[in-house]
Order: C-alpha cells, then structure tokens, then sequence
C-alpha cells in the first residue's frame, strides 16, 4: 500500500508533537506507513500534493488557493469550520471537527487507497447529492448507509467508510450515501435527498438501510415513507425528537436541523396532541420514527450501553413501542461507545454485520 503523507502548512496552529502523535497513533491502527511533512510554504506544499496526502492548510491565502487544484484524491483538512470549500477534481475537503480531524483525514485517505474500485454515483446536481457504490465479485444484496452527526455539515460520508470495507468483504454490495445537511440546506432538502439516494438504487432487490445516530432517524423515516427496503437498522438512532428536542440533545441539534422547537405541552403520540394543527407538532410526528410506528418492515434496533443515556433510553422505549405497533424488531444492545457500533473490529458491530447479513441472505 502506498505511503499517506501529511502536509502541514506553515501557519497551522497546533502544536506540531501533538500532530505527530495523532498521525502515528492513525498509522499504527490502519497498518499503513506514513510520515508528517512541514511545509516551508505553498509552493513547497504544492510540491507534495498527490494521491494520499493529508493536508492541514490554515489560514494562508496562498496555502488555500491550492485545495481547488486538480492534484489527484488529496483529503484537505480544516480543523475549523469553513463552509463552501469546493475541492479539485478527484479531492476531498473535511472541516470543523477540530484536531481529530486529521485522524478522520488519514482514515478517509487509507480507504480510498485500498478501495480505488468504488464508484460515485451523483443522484443530483449539487456537489452533496452521491453515493460511493462498492460492489463485490457477484451479485449481491444492497446494504445502504446513511452517516450521522447530528445533521450537521462538518460531519460526512466517510464516516461509514471502514463499515463499506468490512461489508464488502462479507460479499455484499454498500451505497454509502451523502446528502445535503438542514444546517445549510434546511430540512425538507436532507429528507429529500435521502428518499431520492435510495430510490436511485432502483430494482435493487434485497436492501438494507443502515443509519447511524441521527442517519438512523434519517433511515426509519425514509422506510416509514415508503422507501423499498427489506431492513432497517438504527446504530445508536435519535428515534425520539421529541425527547431528543426537550433534553437539548448534541446541545440543541434536533431543534437545530428542524428548524423549531416542539411546543411546550405537546405528547409523542401519532398526531394525539392538543397541538396537533401546529405546523411544528406535525413537523416532528413526520420525522420522528417513534411517532411514525408501525414501520411495516423488519428493523433492527442497536445500542452500545455506553453511548449517551438518553440514546439507550430512545433505543428501548422504541423497540418496546414498536413491538406492541406490531413491528417485527429485533433489539440489541451490548457493551460499547457511540462509535463502537461503527467500528468493524468490535463485538457489537461484528454482531451487528452477521445480523444484517443474516436478515438479506
């Protein structure tokens, strides 16, 4: 495998060991080499630009002009926040998760590496409308993944990008699906994207959806619209925004991606609210999956029990709820994080993936 290389610009702001420490700790985790490079200046950075560079830019003018160059699959990583970064052909921009940014930067850049057979598939016009298809030797049923981070942008497909490996080496096709976030795009342009992301699967057959935190919400309220699928499955889902909105999870995100808080006094039940001709009471009975059961699809509903309290607590009062709706669900909770369950080396996703496997055989 080739070498990931990380390019640091000259006014980078971060302590230069700390970086160092981040990268050996990624390399040793994916077996890959690597190195970390300082750059002297844009131009000796341009000189580094190429398959497999990790750059963390900065500031600098001269620096930023360089990530709309066509240099091959660099990964350009912004420790802040900058939104509307449009990457050269081939490229890849990450911003806004801090420091770790690098590690999800170093991770994206060893997957594409492994994997160059993957296919993206746009399934609209704006730049966050695709899908990475990967497909095995021969036929296979479809397992489509929908990324979390709480509906905001700083958070992407891949994310879900070491599960597309893993599921693949089971022998099953991965839809690892983007989409435009409520934080810039609003609500209605998220849950459209992810119905028509699916639907662009076609006659697919057997389909799994697959999301994870709020993915998960994003995945049961497609199949509660009626998106063809055979599976849905929730790692750690935001399955209650009702609760979700009122114990201010992820510090406000549900509010945040649907644009409203739900009104004081209104229930979580089917539209039974006093509230119930308020556009925000019907905003959130559409979007909520407890609030949309039954599914009428198989589900199956996973928790590590050491994730956030109030996602365990969505986990077990919607598989109890679903049940009595009379949905088949399959519950199953295990020790592990929030990322555990996205993480192939761990017990619960290994138990997880034989489940998905299992349900499409």
């Amino acid at each position: 495998m080739d070498e990931v290389l990380i390019v640091v610009g000259p006014d980078v702001v971060a302590d230069a060991g700390l970086i160092e420490e981040i990268a050996g700790r990624e390399f040793a985790a994916l077996g890959v080499r690597g190195s970390v490079t300082h750059a002297r200046d844009a131009a000796h950075a341009a000189e580094l630009l190429r398959d497999g560079a990790v750059v963390i830019p900065g500031r600098s003018g001269e620096m930023r002009e360089l990530i709309g160059r066509a240099a091959g699959a660099v990964v350009w990583v912004d420790v802040e926040r900058v939104d509307g970064v449009e990457p050269g052909e081939g490229a890849t921009h990450l911003h806004g998760r801090g420091l770790g940014g690098i590690a999800w930067g170093i991770r994206h850049a060893a997957h594409r590496m492994r994997h160059p057979g993957r296919r993206r598939i746009p399934y609209g016009p704006h730049r966050d409308q695709w899908g990475d298809l990967y497909t095995p030797a021969d036929s296979a049923p479809v397992v489509a993944l929908i990324h979390g981070g709480y509906w905001r942008s700083i958070w992407a497909a891949d994310l879900m990008e070491a599960l597309c490996a893993d599921l693949l080496a089971r022998g099953l096709a991965v839809w690892n699906l983007e989409y435009r976030r409520p934080d810039l795009h609003g609500w209605e342009a998220t849950t459209a994207d992810v119905a028509a992301g699916l639907a662009a699967l076609g006659d697919a057959g057997k389909v799994a959806v697959v999301g994870h935190s709020a993915g998960a919400q994003l995945a049961f309220q497609a199949a509660a619209d009626g998106a063809r699928v055979t599976l849905a499955v929730s790692l750690a889902g935001v399955l209650d925004l009702v609760e979700g909105d009122r114990r201010w999870l992820s510090s406000g995100a549900v509010a945040a991606a649907l644009g409203r808080r739900v009104p004081r006094g209104a229930q979580a039940s089917h539209g039974r609210s006093p509230h119930a001709d308020d556009e925000t009471v019907r905003l959130y009975i559409a979007a909520s999956p407890l609030l949309r059961l039954p599914l009428g699809v198989r589900q199956l509903v996973v928790q590590g029990s050491a994730d956030d309290l109030d996602l365990v607590d969505f986990g077990r009062r919607y598989t109890q709820a679903a049940r009595q709706a009379g949905d088949e669900v399959t519950y199953l909770e295990m020790p592990g994080d929030h990322f555990d369950v996205i993480t192939p080396a761990t017990p619960i996703w290994q138990a997880t993936a034989e489940a998905i496997a299992g349900a499409l055989a």
